[in-house]
């Protein structure tokens, strides 16, 4: 009977599941908890378009597994984008689909089933795995999924130009407390812009090989979406929702000067506003292209820069392979505190970094840290990011790490919480006291009396990895 009565409230027989951890659209930790998936986004408006009709549910809108058992019942077919801290939540979910729906298929796809294969075979309840891209295999497979062995290698477009645009409707609603801040069908606020927010893609996969990412290892090279085709797409937004600020989820925005120099032309002219947004660039690549950086800051209102600073030293930097070295990050610094100051001079709003700091890095010395410290201070505009290092698997680092045995961090557990341990080995407790401010003697050793002044304390800037 009950199973009858779900049905009665199906569109559809096929339902579309959004991971992230239990009432994150409920009540939520912070804004980033909210942000919504891009590739369910893209894959479920493909299925529509193509007449392949899904519902929709969300681990995020439920506080409990016994709501989601009801709500799966009468499926025949579950599908979820199973990223690496998404595993054990797709895991059980798909335990609890077997078990109201026994005879129902479930289909996978995601980072995880390309960087962790193995973990993704080890799920029984994993009917069918796609491998990579999913755009140009998804209709296929979702209307005949009997015709594809277990796992399957997905086929992905060979440029961003040849995808649809999003039907954001086709995104989970937050709950009914959330709507009124949510804006949606666009996003809530992150605290550096204006809402509505929204979020978009301009490009994928970031060239550079640092050992801590595994983006390289499981999404393919691909062509960079049009310029016009991304202002196209926020004049539209702004057109039916109204945008405030932009967040571009590219790994790596500030690559491309030819692209660039087209946004700096044709965004400021184009679009329905100069709208503020994040986006994220490297230390050194600033430091090769400062006039295009300083373009970009003033001309089209990136006004938050997102840099992966990751360490204030030169030999951490190069056991991460990062390719940035002191002196990069502190021309990025200093560069970006003149444009600010000139811009404040102005009576203009001045540009901040989003500044990613990474710690508890195996070989990490004290002093190594109380170096990154100091560059963090050395910043009068910034938003400080700080992060645990987390061995995901798909890096190289990563990979060395869990085969070593020294990772904590395991199928049944890919943890992102802040304060989570995550490295055998490592002295966590000294990086409580460090981002507590109870070295600051030793971290403003060197600095000027305005930077030493500066608190010492960031606790509250740890973020999950």
């Amino acid at each position: 009977m009950l199973k009858f009565l779900a049905k009665l409230s199906h569109k559809s027989d096929i339902v579309w599941l959004d991971l992230g951890d239990l009432g994150d659209l409920v009540y939520p930790d912070g804004p980033h908890e909210q942000w919504q998936d891009h590739g369910l986004g893209l894959l479920r408006t493909i299925l529509h378009q193509n007449g392949v009709i899904t519902d929709l549910l969300s681990t995020r809108l439920v506080t409990n597994w016994d709501t989601l058992r009801r709500q799966l019942h009468g499926y025949n077919m579950l599908i979820m984008n199973v990223r690496s801290y998404t595993f054990p939540i797709a895991h059980q979910a798909a335990k609890i689909f077997k078990e109201v729906n026994p005879d129902g298929i479930v289909l996978v796809g995601g980072m995880h089933a390309t960087v962790a294969l193995d973990e993704m075979l080890g799920v029984s309840y994993f009917d069918k795995i796609c491998r990579g891209a999913g755009e140009n295999i998804i209709v296929d497979m979702v209307k005949d999924p009997h015709a594809f062995e277990r796992v399957t290698v997905g086929m992905g477009a060979k440029s961003m130009a040849d995808w649809l645009m999003i039907d954001r409707t086709l995104w989970p609603k937050p709950a009914r407390r959330l709507r009124r801040n949510f804006h949606w069908p666009l996003e809530p606020s992150c605290g550096w812009g204006p809402p509505p927010v929204a979020t978009i893609l301009t490009s994928r996969v970031c060239p550079w090989q640092c050992v801590f990412c595994n983006e390289n290892s499981y999404i393919p090279s691909m062509g960079r979406k049009p310029v016009d085709m991304v202002i196209d797409e926020l004049n539209y937004l702004d057109n039916k929702y109204g945008v405030g600020s932009i967040v571009i989820h590219d790994s790596m925005f500030f690559q491309h000067p030819r692209w660039l120099n087209e946004w700096i032309e044709k965004y400021p002219r184009k679009a329905n506003k100069i709208y503020p947004y994040w986006a994220a660039g490297r230390s050194d690549t600033v430091r090769q292209w400062p006039d295009l950086f300083e373009a970009l800051v003033r001309e089209t209102n990136w006004d938050t820069i997102s840099i992966g600073f990751e360490s204030g030293s030169d030999r951490i930097l190069r056991l991460l392979n990062k390719e940035c070295t002191e002196d990069d990050n502190y021309f990025a610094i200093e560069f970006l505190n003149r444009i600010a100051d000139d811009m404040e001079r102005e009576g203009k709003k001045p540009p901040k970094f989003w500044a990613n700091i990474m710690l508890g890095i195996p070989g990490e010395t004290h002093e190594d840290a109380f170096k990154t410290m100091r560059m963090v201070k050395t910043m009068r505009h910034v938003f400080p990011s700080i992060s645990y290092y987390a061995p995901y698997p798909g890096s190289a680092l990563g990979y060395q790490l869990i085969a070593e045995g020294k990772s904590l961090m395991s199928k049944d557990n890919y943890h992102r919480f802040p304060g989570d341990e995550k490295v055998k080995g490592i002295d966590y407790g000294f990086y409580r006291d460090l981002l507590a401010g109870k070295y600051d003697d030793e971290v403003n050793k060197g600095l000027a009396s305005y930077q030493a002044s500066k608190s010492g304390v960031f606790s509250e800037a740890l973020i999950k990895a």
